[in-house]
């Protein structure tokens, strides 16, 4: 892997005593889109502020295409765009005053072309003259992504990026991130929407209490811990699953209108057939017949419940 971001037994551990993030082990090779889950206080937000040289690291490195973040600070941040969760503005600043000033404070000469296709792209272009007071909650946000953006980073961190913000910004920017993909910018998004994930990331990682379970390829991931499931809704309700159904763990839902039979679609037998006769020999009719493939968010709701944490 061509490596853009390097991080190496990098942990963090308060004077409290209370573990934020346990040695975590993560490679993000240039130009891709990873996606960081994990439910809200899993250490998403204590990864990433570590690797913006934001919050001192207990132990551990990071290299930024090279440059360690703590010997070599300026260079690494140079190269980092950093979108927070919260909006932090110069309220009484202009749009284009705002973003200026940004990219001068990491040494960048003016380009002021660059800085209008930055905000065309995020549709602030006709705002740039606007004071940020006057702009709503989802054009302050817009303005994070811009002010990131305006030094040029090879990376850029979007930390819970369409938290609380209306559908519309939320596809304006998965389309955003897909052409700074487009132009070689590596993407680094955490996020608790799962459909986010499923619908931008490369390769997902799953943190929760700190520590990061599991780093695969999004298709990888869905294909080796997927499940496919069966869904059967029944001509008359059930209160119980009978007994001679129990070997297939059936599941009741809708009020018992439906049974549920998960299965592993690539064993060499699923069980299927077996059921439905088992279903035959007890009289058990069924109108409608349909199955899915588990969902990402169904795999992460799995690993969480797994390391005995919450996914809410």
């Amino acid at each position: 892997m061509n490596s853009i971001l390097s991080v190496r037994g990098l942990h963090k551990t308060y004077a409290s005593g209370h573990v934020a993030l346990h040695p975590t082990y993560l490679d993000v090779a240039k130009g891709e889109i990873f996606g960081l889950l994990g439910p809200n206080g899993a250490g998403k937000t204590t990864l990433i502020s570590i690797i913006c040289g934001i919050v001192r690291a207990s132990g551990g490195q990071v290299s930024v295409a090279g440059h360690d973040n703590v010997r070599d600070f300026r260079a690494a941040r140079h190269l980092i765009g950093l979108v927070p969760q919260e909006i932090s503005v110069d309220i009484f600043s202009t749009v284009m005053r705002g973003v200026r000033l940004t990219r001068g404070l990491f040494g960048k000469k003016p380009d002021d072309a660059y800085l209008e296709q930055v905000l065309r792209d995020l549709s602030l272009w006709d705002k740039r003259d606007s004071r940020l007071i006057e702009l709503s909650g989802g054009m302050k946000r817009r303005m994070l992504i811009a002010k990131a953006l305006s030094h040029e980073p090879q990376i850029l961190f979007l930390d819970e990026p369409t938290a609380g913000v209306d559908v519309e910004l939320r596809r304006d920017m998965w389309k955003l991130v897909h052409r700074l993909r487009a132009r070689g910018v590596t993407i680094i998004l955490t996020t608790h929407y799962i459909e986010e994930a499923e619908e931008m990331a490369d390769r997902v990682g799953v943190i929760n209490k700190g520590r990061l379970l599991l780093v695969d390829d999004k298709t990888n991931l869905m294909a080796r811990m997927g499940k496919r499931q069966l869904i059967l809704t029944l001509q008359q309700p059930m209160t119980a699953i009978p007994q001679a159904l129990a070997p297939w763990q059936l599941g009741l839902q809708g009020d018992g209108q439906s049974l549920v039979y998960s299965f592993d679609s690539h064993a060499e037998e699923t069980g299927i057939p077996d059921l439905l006769h088992a279903m035959q020999m007890e009289n058990i009719q069924f109108t409608d017949l349909d199955a899915r493939r588990s969902s990402l968010e169904d795999i992460f709701v799995d690993l969480v419940s797994e390391d005995g944490g919450s996914a809410q």
